[in-house]
């Protein structure tokens, strides 16, 4: 049912689009260029006959597929940014047809090699399309495989309007990979009652738990002086603010942990010599245990910050998103009706845990139920990137049925 060459067509029109965020910028959307893609996706929808497609001043697009209006209002999501960690300008889109299973090396940087050995999902791709990119950017199927997914299922409803369907609201967001995506998301406008995010991996897989998550600052002051004449005065910030760093077991670390296990994540640190601040990221399924993880931070820190006469320390947390298994396990009904549309798209579904968040963690806190379904991208934030065009295709019928199940529903 879903055009597979439109589906080409739109990811590799989409990913060419730089939409990078940025986590040191205090405007929302925080570039500017998101928005070239949102106008884009504006324009289209209107081209399909979505009456009141728009972008509004915060980046994000609205619009509706009108459905049966006795069953409840659905929302399929999708984030229009890329990660902050690899470059998103000049991306060149390379579609792999009929892959032979063999090594994809990318000819902007032939030391990516793209190993089914490295990449076990490569598996079951043999025969299919894969996109890459070219070996010096990401490729953006993190989340652009999503938007395509969505915009495919417009184009196909719209073109079919007796397929049963709900009222179905599209959400495209900015900044999401910097965990701002859905902050000024107007709730009243949105207006449904159940959403699904468009941003899972493996064909299949169908996500209702993910981290929750905070973030810390800590703060180490030091004692300045000139340094020629420092001798037993001086305490640098930055180097105490390495040492507390250096401390971080390893046990509790990304690169230590794996399945259930929780972190405590460096991601940025800076300062002078009288005052630097690192930035940390803390995870954990159980929500509680994020306190646990905050207090061996203060506890390093402190026991570190003693040991230099005349510094001192600062702790800052703060929520970026909570564990939405909290709210689906009591809602079952709603990662089950994905798990039958998965079926009737001859799929099976994989449920599983996120080791991250998505704009559904918060969404399903801000009252809209909303776990996450595959969308195909893999080795995401990186040159590594790839899709299958199937995978995608994959997707769009699974959103088909998904909406036509949620028409038999009653609001």
């Amino acid at each position: 049912m879903i055009d597979i060459k439109d589906i080409e067509q739109r990811f590799c029109r989409y990913v060419v689009i730089d939409t990078q965020s940025d986590p040191a910028s205090n405007a929302f959307p925080s570039t500017e260029k998101q928005k070239d893609l949102g106008r884009l996706l504006v324009q289209e929808l209107l081209a399909l006959g979505v009456a009141d497609a728009h972008l509004d001043d915060y980046g994000y697009v609205y619009a509706t597929v009108p459905g049966k209006k006795s069953a409840p209002v659905i929302c399929f999501c999708a984030h229009m940014d890329t990660a902050p960690d690899f470059s998103g300008a000049g991306v060149v889109p390379l579609v792999h047809r009929n892959w032979d299973g063999s090594d994809l090396v990318l000819p902007k940087n032939r030391a990516i090699v793209i190993r089914m050995g490295d990449h076990p999902d490569l598996a079951a791709q043999v025969g299919n399309d894969i996109v890459t990119a070219s070996g010096d950017t990401l490729l953006g199927a993190d989340n652009k495989a999503g938007v395509t997914a969505i915009m495919a299922v417009v184009k196909y409803l719209m073109g079919n309007p007796k397929a049963a369907r709900p009222n179905i609201r599209i959400l495209f967001t900015p900044d999401e990979e910097i965990g701002q995506g859905v902050k000024y998301v107007d709730m009243n406008k949105l207006g449904a009652s159940v959403g699904y995010t468009i941003d899972g991996e493996t064909l299949g897989s169908l996500e209702n738990e993910t981290f929750s998550a905070d973030a810390m600052t800590v703060t180490v002051y030091g004692v300045p002086t000139h340094p020629g004449f420092a001798y037993g005065k001086m305490q640098n910030a930055i180097k105490v603010a390495g040492k507390i760093v250096a401390a971080l077991p390893n046990k509790v670390s990304p690169e230590g942990t794996r399945g259930r296990q929780g972190f405590v994540h460096p991601t940025g640190i800076n300062g002078q010599l009288d005052k630097a601040e690192i930035q940390l990221i803390v995870r954990d399924f159980d929500t509680a245990r994020l306190v646990a993880h905050e207090e061996l931070v203060e506890k390093i820190a402190n026991d570190i910050v003693s040991k230099h006469p005349g510094c001192r320390v600062e702790f800052a947390v703060h929520e970026q998103y909570r564990n939405m298994y909290e709210v689906l396990q009591h809602q079952p009904a709603i990662t089950e009706i994905a798990r039958k549309a998965m079926r009737k798209a001859g799929l099976k579904p994989r449920i599983r845990s996120i080791r991250g968040g998505t704009d559904g963690s918060r969404l399903t806190f801000m009252g809209l139920p909303c776990p996450n379904l595959f969308a195909g991208e893999h080795a995401f934030h990186s040159p590594y990137e790839w899709v299958s065009l199937q995978d995608m295709a994959k997707s769009a019928e699974t959103l088909v049925h998904l909406a036509a199940l949620w028409a038999r529903e009653k609001a």
